[in-house]
């Protein structure tokens, strides 16, 4: 399936779940399964159970025994762990990044580099899309939208071009979005603008920040005492809630400790370092530039 998402640090991955022959393993973002082919290849009587909302991703889901797929958003997984009988896992997979298929697909919306529609729902049934957004959302709301997920410098020129120009026209495609933004667009940086933009739309529109919140408060009660999680994320955002809740156990302002000093986090990293890819591998996948990988296990103190 590397046409459909080259997997990113996929050794490094494997060895952080630290994987049983007879465990039961999650990956909530199965995409092309590139993740969980490896995962599968070290299983016996082991079980591995994959999610993912978009409807491509279960065209390529693997024919054996031992693997569950269920189409749904990972915000969810513990229910339907405890629904199949696996409440308690030996080790639970996420890699954050959106899969190569969905940007180098066109009518997806996700990339700047094609024109089609604006849409980014990486749950294509889902009601909201990017021109809905694009439509409908406030000053307020698209200010906080591009200046917290895009993080980008202008956020208050960019909104008042996109609000100036569907006074008279409704938002549909790509093209025209990047036409309207033109005159805010930094000479010579126009991708990693429309990269921050596009970026800021897409995690809006499918609440990432959110969801990637309710599936970390469900890691502490989902494993067993010796299991392992391991996340790889692609950007700052996303990145802090992963470092944040693994050390604090919260998102943000810093662990409550008890008399002693002992933090009460329920997870403990592994790795002191973030684990980044290879010169090897960057050289081979280019897509792989930001990844970070981190492990945590349950706190044992």
């Amino acid at each position: 399936m590397t046409s459909y998402h080259v997997p990113v640090l996929l050794n490094e991955s494997i060895e952080a779940l630290n994987i049983k022959p007879d465990g039961i393993y999650v990956d909530l973002t199965f995409g092309g399964g590139g993740h969980s082919r490896e995962i599968i290849k070290h299983l016996t009587t082991g079980k591995l159970i994959g999610f993912d909302q978009d409807v491509d991703a279960e065209k390529n889901k693997i024919d054996d025994e031992r693997f569950i797929f269920i189409r749904h958003n990972f915000r969810y997984f513990k229910n339907f762990l405890k629904y199949i009988g696996h409440e308690k896992v030996d080790g639970i997979f996420a890699d954050l990044g959106v899969s190569s298929h969905e940007f180098d697909v066109a009518e997806r919306g996700f990339s700047f580099r094609f024109d089609g529609d604006l849409d980014m729902r990486m749950n294509q049934s889902a009601d909201f899309n990017a021109a809905d957004l694009l439509n409908t959302y406030s000053s307020d709301e698209l200010f906080r939208v591009f200046k917290y997920y895009g993080e980008v410098k202008n956020p208050g020129k960019l909104v008042r071009l996109i609000l100036a120009h569907r006074e008279n026209n409704e938002y549909k495609t790509i093209q025209q979005l990047k036409e309207v933004i033109l005159p805010c667009t930094p000479k010579f940086k126009e991708h990693r603008y429309w990269a921050q933009v596009f970026q800021a739309i897409r995690i809006e529109v499918n609440a990432e920040m959110d969801a990637l919140k309710d599936m970390l408060n469900q890691i502490p009660e989902a494993l067993k005492p010796d299991g392992r999680l391991a996340v790889i994320t692609y950007h700052s955002l996303e990145d802090r809630l992963v470092k944040n809740f693994i050390r604090d156990g919260k998102f943000a302002g810093g662990a409550e400790k008890d008399f002693y000093g002992r933090t009460n986090a329920p997870l403990q990293a592994v790795n002191r370092k973030v684990i980044l890819p290879s010169e090897e591998e960057l050289e081979l996948n280019n897509r792989s530039r930001s990844a970070k990988l981190r492990i945590a296990q349950p706190r044992t103190n």
